[in-house]
């Protein structure tokens, strides 16, 4: 049995710590995750690596043992590199799963504390409200109609009331709370759990394949054919020719693992990954990577105000109350007492009462707590101001009503409070208090109202009415009729300071920033035009009026439209759906349950780490761990960036590759000499395609990016230019290495030399057009080789590992090349430099044009 200590005030910290031992974590048990040694032998799994390790051993067996030994190590290195590109990306996943964990709100110590779901513990209070997941099997000691969905369970979708009485008290792990609030009593946690039993294991991060994954899986196997025909084509040529069969079967197998270009998708995980960290740094909390690819073509960001647009810091500036007008100096006047019991009994902030700060001691929704700081300066205060009174009954605030009420036992009577949007107190009241007495609301009366709403909103204050009642029979049915006004409170939540530039970058950017509010038309038209978001009110459209438009004439009217004040979560996915049809990108934020169908029905949907519920965030592409719109804006460039940076490795990559098989398909043509060996085109696979074309991945973004306009959703990746410019480079690169080649024979060097001049050319043009790779509009001149170091780094190495196999002497017996003196590599300069240089000057005169 549990006690009344653990039922009001929850378990101590050390009754927690010895439970959590005693019972385990509040975990499902999960499949194990793939083993470090998995992945790595996984790297050798592969058709053309096993066919290469075949090779391999039968040249060791021939007697070539020197050439047998250094390829398995460059298999080896080449497995390392792969190893360690998807080792990374599984603990970068592992990492966002941790952060994408669920949490509770949990008694602890006689506080609300905000926890690690797993941490909770048999004996634990929570505290659950619409929208929130239930963390653990709980039986409900404190209920203000609360409706939980149990479909995860029952698979009835309906919902289903939960009370305290002992017939219908439990709620389990995994179902969500659809209205109401309440408090709970942990009884069962992990596997002991219903959702335990059933073994039915929630997810909270999407592992599907990215589409842009898939689309460049497709291009491998493409060019897995291309090149294997290519690479067989070669072979057969120098068979023909009369060239030793095993060497010839062998260059084959060594072009063929050069020029596919098997890790483009790993490269590219490793990219998102990479990038999703980032992200994380700038607290943007990506759960699915497809998100990655389709935040840098949002076109609209619609975005909530309050707490994203705005610092979320409501302060009471001004109240309305018997026909007056009063400022925030003389809200502790005995006159308003009548206006503060409605705002303070019809108010769910929690108070911590050991603390006696009231700033501190204070918690729950801005909003409510601001109308409490607004007539209490201490935590004593405030105590015995709610100690005249206990609460019978309560309805919750719901985003369709746009109002709360509370029925109280007030000095042995009866008294319902009701606070809500100014014009929903309005319509339900039938009278007004003023003058100390109860008159008759006439029109004349709520057109003076009326205006004390409109005065309040051009000054950008967000209104609160309230009202009360304490006469007749008061039922749930009843309590919120034929109230009696009492008045309105006007507060303010100033935007953020930060938003505004972020704004102005989203206009540069090509994306229209929207503004959506249950605020008044006039206070959200206020709001817009100080952060740049609108110039007229013209521009601002209510739910009402939206209500009035047919889907035809929405959009006709929604491109004009910039802020929608008054809204429902209905309207919301109204609005995507709009959007969406005039073939936007719409990214959307949500907080509450009923925002979910928006936040899932936009292309980005994204929740708020701070405010927002557990369904929201599960049906969202991004959590917003600030609840600040700067962070989405931060997170549509880094969406851009990163897909920039794919782009730029897929450029270097296949250029590279292409380069490779043109130089050898060239050469069995013109029937010239292999101007490369099988062990030289494994060198320059492993020197110029790994460590370069992960470090682009990581490549600073250019300046310009946000001065972009979004790219169309199904835009290819080799579109603007890309292909054309992989099949010119690559081509060059071809040519230059065939003709360096040609020069070493025309000066009757030795076929070694020749070929280790093909081999430096072939190398050094790569590692040239890296950094070409880095800027398709800015000319190599133009880009700071310092921005991105791990470039530098790994150029650097591939130089010292040509230097190593040119000046070495045993690793010039393995890679049969000779040491070069100047003269020879002037020649590699030359043909590796002069194309990059043609082109880099023509960029650099012609960016203007």
């Amino acid at each position: 049995m549990i006690n009344e200590k653990e039922i009001y005030n929850g378990l101590s910290s050390q009754e927690a710590e010895a439970r959590l031992k005693k019972y385990g974590l509040n975990v499902l048990e999960k499949k194990k995750s793939i083993s470090a040694l998995s992945i790595f032998l996984s790297q050798f799994n592969d058709f053309i690596t096993w066919v290469l390790i075949g090779a391999t051993i039968i040249s060791g067996l021939m007697g070539e043992k020197a050439d047998a030994i250094t390829i398995i190590i460059i298999i080896i290195m080449n497995a390392i590199l792969g190893f360690i590109q998807e080792f990374r990306t599984e603990k970068s996943l592992e990492a966002l799963k941790e952060m994408a964990s669920p949490t509770a709100k949990v008694m602890r110590d006689g506080n609300i504390q905000v926890i690690n779901a797993e941490n909770l513990v048999p004996g634990d209070l929570i505290i659950i409200e619409s929208g929130d997941r239930i963390p653990a099997d709980a039986i409900i000691v404190k209920s203000s109609n609360i409706m939980v969905d149990e479909s995860l369970l029952t698979g009835e979708s309906v919902g289903v009331s939960k009370t305290r009485s002992n017939q219908n008290n439990n709620i389990y792990m995994g179902a969500v709370v659809l209205t109401g609030k309440g408090e709970g009593r942990i009884v069962e946690t992990g596997m002991n759990t219903e959702m335990g039993k059933i073994a039915n294991l929630l997810q909270n991060i999407d592992e599907d394949k990215t589409p842009l994954k898939e689309k460049l899986a497709s291009l491998g196997r493409i060019l897995v054919i291309l090149c294997i025909g290519i690479c067989v084509i070669v072979t057969g040529l120098g068979i023909i020719r009369g060239q030793d069969k095993y060497e010839m079967f062998l260059l084959g197998v060594s072009l063929a693992v050069a020029a596919i270009p098997e890790g483009l998708p790993a490269i590219v995980t490793v990219a998102l990954a990479l990038g999703v960290s980032r992200m994380l740094k700038r607290n943007a909390l990506i759960r699915k990577l497809p998100a990655v690819e389709t935040l840098g073509c949002t076109s609209i960001i619609c975005s909530d105000k309050t707490g994203t647009l705005t610092q979320n810091i409501m302060t009471v500036k001004s109240i309305y109350y018997n026909g007056k007008m009063h400022s925030e100096n003389s809200f502790n006047d005995n006159v308003l007492v009548p206006l503060k019991k409605a705002f303070t009994y019809c108010n769910d902030s929690d108070l911590n009462y050991k603390e006696k700060n009231l700033n501190k001691g204070l918690m729950g929704d801005p909003t409510e707590t601001a109308l409490i700081k607004a007539f209490f300066a201490s935590v004593d205060e405030l105590k015995r101001f709610l100690n005249r009174i206990n609460r019978i009954s309560e309805i919750p605030f719901d985003s369709n009503r746009k109002m709360m009420s509370v029925l109280l036992n007030e000095q042995g009577k009866k008294t319902a409070y009701v606070k809500g949007a100014p014009e929903r107190i309005i319509e339900r009241c039938k009278y007004i208090f003023i003058n100390g007495k109860v008159e008759l609301f006439t029109t004349n009366y709520k057109s003076k109202v009326q205006s004390a709403v409109d005065s309040m909103a051009n000054r950008a204050l967000r209104c609160i009415g309230a009202a009360y009642k304490n006469n007749g029979i008061i039922t749930e049915n009843n309590q919120e009729k034929d109230l009696i006004f009492l008045g309105l409170a006007g507060m303010i939540d100033p935007p953020r300071e930060e938003v505004k530039p972020a704004v102005l970058k989203c206009k540069e950017a090509g994306i229209k920033p929207i503004m959506i509010t249950g605020d008044h038309k006039n206070t959200a038209f206020a709001i817009g035009k100080e952060l740049d978001i609108c110039s007229d009110i013209s521009e601002v459209i209510t739910g009402e009026e939206l209500d009035r438009l047919d889907d035809k004439k929405l959009s006709n009217a929604i491109n004009k439209v910039k802020i929608f004040a008054r809204v429902s979560p209905e309207h919301k996915l109204r609005i995507v759906r709009a959007f969406k049809k005039k073939n936007k990108i719409v990214a959307m934020t949500g907080d509450g349950v009923n925002d979910a169908p928006a936040v899932k029905e936009a292309d980005i949907g994204i929740s708020m780490g701070i405010s927002g519920t557990d369904v929201t965030k599960e049906a969202s592409s991004m959590i917003l761990l600030d609840d600040n719109f700067t962070t989405i804006v931060s997170a549509v460039e880094e969406g851009r960036v990163i897909y920039n940076n794919i782009r730029k490795f897929i450029r270097y990559l296949l250029s590279c590759n292409l380069g490779e098989v043109i130089t050898m398909f060239l050469a069995s043509l013109l029937y010239l000499d292999t101007p490369l060996l099988p062990i030289q085109i494994l060198l320059v696979n492993l020197a110029t395609d790994g460590l370069p074309a992960i470090a682009l991945g990581v490549d600073p973004p250019d300046k310009d990016v946000m001065y972009e306009m979004p790219r169309a959703k199904d835009e290819s990746i080799f579109a603007r230019g890309l292909k054309e410019k992989i099949i010119i480079r690559g081509s060059l690169i071809g040519v230059c290495t065939v003709l360096s080649f040609l020069v070493g024979k025309l000066f009757h060097m030795s076929l070694e030399t020749s070929r280790t001049i093909a081999l430096g050319t072939l190398i050094m043009s790569q590692l040239i057009h890296v950094f070409e790779c880095r800027s398709e509009k800015h000319s190599i001149f133009e880009i700071k080789l310092f921005t991105n170091i791990y470039l530098v780094g790994a150029v650097t190495l591939s130089i010292i590992m040509l230097m190593a196999v040119i000046y070495v002497p045993f690793l010039r017996i393995i890679f049969h090349t000779n040491a070069l003196n100047i003269g020879q590599w002037l020649i590699i300069i030359f043909f590796s430099g002069f194309i990059s240089m043609i082109n880099s000057l023509y960029l650099f005169f012609n960016k203007g044009n």
